[in-house]
Protein backbone atom coordinates (compact mmCIF):
# COMPACT_ATOMS: atom_id res chain seq x y z
CA UNK A 1 0.00 0.00 0.00
CA UNK A 2 1.22 3.63 -0.88
CA UNK A 3 -0.56 6.64 0.44
CA UNK A 4 0.10 9.99 0.37
CA UNK A 5 2.14 11.68 3.61
CA UNK A 6 -0.01 12.97 6.20
CA UNK A 7 -3.13 12.32 5.75
CA UNK A 8 -5.26 9.65 7.25
CA UNK A 9 -5.87 6.59 5.67
CA UNK A 10 -9.65 6.41 6.50
CA UNK A 11 -9.73 9.85 4.27
CA UNK A 12 -8.03 8.78 1.28
CA UNK A 13 -9.79 7.26 -1.71
CA UNK A 14 -8.76 3.65 -2.48
CA UNK A 15 -7.05 2.43 -6.20
CA UNK A 16 -6.77 -1.36 -6.39
CA UNK A 17 -3.63 -2.88 -8.22
CA UNK A 18 -3.89 -5.92 -9.19
CA UNK A 19 -0.92 -7.92 -8.80
CA UNK A 20 -1.15 -9.05 -12.24
CA UNK A 21 -0.81 -5.22 -13.78
CA UNK A 22 1.94 -4.77 -10.98
CA UNK A 23 3.68 -7.09 -12.94
CA UNK A 24 3.20 -6.32 -16.31
CA UNK A 25 3.98 -2.67 -15.37
CA UNK A 26 7.54 -3.65 -13.64
CA UNK A 27 8.47 -5.95 -16.57
CA UNK A 28 7.36 -3.79 -19.43
CA UNK A 29 8.58 -0.11 -17.56
CA UNK A 30 10.91 -0.86 -15.26
CA UNK A 31 13.29 -3.80 -16.86
CA UNK A 32 12.61 -2.55 -20.20
CA UNK A 33 10.83 -5.87 -21.40
CA UNK A 34 8.68 -5.92 -24.86
CA UNK A 35 5.19 -6.66 -24.20
CA UNK A 36 6.21 -9.73 -26.23
CA UNK A 37 8.90 -11.16 -23.53
CA UNK A 38 6.44 -9.96 -20.75
CA UNK A 39 3.59 -11.90 -21.96
CA UNK A 40 6.44 -15.01 -22.79
CA UNK A 41 7.44 -14.55 -19.08
CA UNK A 42 4.26 -14.23 -17.28
CA UNK A 43 2.78 -16.99 -19.57
CA UNK A 44 0.10 -14.89 -21.01
CA UNK A 45 -0.30 -13.51 -24.30
CA UNK A 46 0.76 -10.45 -26.07
CA UNK A 47 -2.30 -8.79 -26.17
CA UNK A 48 -3.20 -9.55 -22.48
CA UNK A 49 -0.18 -7.93 -21.37
CA UNK A 50 -0.65 -4.60 -23.32
CA UNK A 51 -4.30 -4.19 -21.52
CA UNK A 52 -2.43 -5.28 -18.05
CA UNK A 53 0.06 -2.21 -18.88
CA UNK A 54 -2.42 0.27 -20.30
CA UNK A 55 -4.72 -0.50 -16.98
CA UNK A 56 -2.02 -1.02 -14.57
CA UNK A 57 -0.77 2.53 -15.42
CA UNK A 58 -3.94 4.31 -15.47
CA UNK A 59 -4.10 3.41 -12.23
CA UNK A 60 -0.95 4.09 -10.50
CA UNK A 61 -1.12 7.74 -12.07
CA UNK A 62 -4.29 8.15 -11.24
CA UNK A 63 -3.38 7.39 -7.42
CA UNK A 64 -0.22 9.33 -7.55
CA UNK A 65 -1.59 12.47 -9.05
CA UNK A 66 -4.81 12.63 -7.19
CA UNK A 67 -3.54 11.56 -4.14
CA UNK A 68 -5.07 8.34 -3.66
CA UNK A 69 -3.99 5.50 -1.51
CA UNK A 70 -2.55 2.57 -4.12
CA UNK A 71 -3.43 -1.25 -3.00
CA UNK A 72 -2.00 -3.82 -4.30
CA UNK A 73 -4.26 -6.78 -4.72
CA UNK A 74 -2.35 -10.18 -3.64
CA UNK A 75 -2.92 -12.87 -6.71
CA UNK A 76 -6.09 -14.78 -6.27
Amino acid sequence: MFKPAGTPLSKLQRVELAADELEAVTLCDRDAMTQAEAGEQMGISRGTIQRLVTSGRKKIVDAVLSGHVLVIKPHE
